[in-house]
């Protein structure tokens, strides 16, 4: 068989892949375009391992490699993906990007996220209650 065929095979699912990541707005389309790309690198590695003939078959080793790294990179960005759809309700990329906390925002919260909670009482704050019980203690 000619390296051509599967070196074709794969450029046409690694563009599908890239133009699944570039267009799609859900966040699990995206990781499943990211798969499409992973698995045109793999079928690239395994042509080219067979057309070399490679006795270490170092091509086929390297696959298993990166099905098993894919495998690692779907569970964790399931559970990140399941995770901020819980909290936010949406796994939308576009309506992620505009609930991002802007530069101003920032400036005023503290470590937990709240606003107000990085100023001190001594500029111009008012104090809490954690703020409050240790000015006690």
């Amino acid at each position: 068989m000619h390296l051509a065929y599967p070196a074709v095979l794969a450029v046409l699912l690694f563009c599908t892949g890239l133009y699944g990541v570039l267009a799609r707005r859900n966040a699990i389309l995206v990781l499943m375009s990211v798969e499409l790309m992973l698995n045109a690198v793999n079928l690239n590695l395994v042509a080219f391992d067979v057309w070399l003939r490679d006795a270490l078959h170092a091509g086929q080793a390297l696959t298993l490699f990166t099905i098993a790294i894919a495998a690692a990179e779907i569970g964790i960005g399931l559970a990140i993906v399941l995770m901020v759809h819980r909290t936010r309700g949406t796994s939308d990329i576009d309506r992620l990007r505009d609930n991002a906390e802007t530069h101003d925002d920032a400036g005023t919260a503290g470590h937990d996220g709240t606003p107000g909670a990085g100023r001190t009482a001594g500029a111009g704050a008012t104090a809490g209650p954690d703020e409050k019980a240790e000015a006690a203690a």
